[in-house]
């Protein structure tokens, strides 16, 4: 099955272009026809994992493949990394600085909303090394 092939760099603490990926995989799936349901569970997750590396990991890099039955995204960075994964995933735990609460940013939602819009979410982290996100959102399910 082929899949389209995506790539993005993210630019860490650049508010200016934070969300400029989700946006542009937003508007290849509406012109892919994909149903506005999974359009908008794949912007919300995108756009949160996106921010995160944005405040917390200096940037990184997205990959993004799109079957017609599903889509895969991998967002990596080389940043700090995360201590408690579980603590994290906890709906108001954020370490966001006071400077990017008050931009708007890090109220915790972040990691709890990417679980939230997909079907499958997998977190691979080590502290000093970095974190990749691996989620999937499926079309029709």
């Amino acid at each position: 099955m082929t899949a389209l092939h995506l790539e993005f760099d993210v630019a860490g603490n650049n508010f200016v272009s934070a969300g400029s990926a989700s946006d542009e995989v937003k508007k290849t799936l509406k012109m892919l026809g994909v149903d506005p349901v999974y359009v908008r569970k794949v912007a919300i997750a995108m756009y949160e994992g996106e921010i995160n590396m944005v405040i917390h990991a200096g940037g990184g890099r997205a990959v993004v493949d799109i079957y017609p039955d599903r889509i895969v995204i991998v967002l990596a960075d080389h940043g700090p990394g995360i201590p408690d994964i579980e603590l994290a995933m906890k709906d108001g735990y954020s370490t966001a600085p006071d400077a990017i609460r008050d931009l708007g940013f890090g109220a915790g939602m972040g990691l709890p909303n990417m679980k939230k819009y997909t079907d499958s979410m997998n977190i691979d982290s080590t502290v000093g090394v970095g974190t990749t996100v691996t989620m999937i959102v499926n079309f029709g399910q």
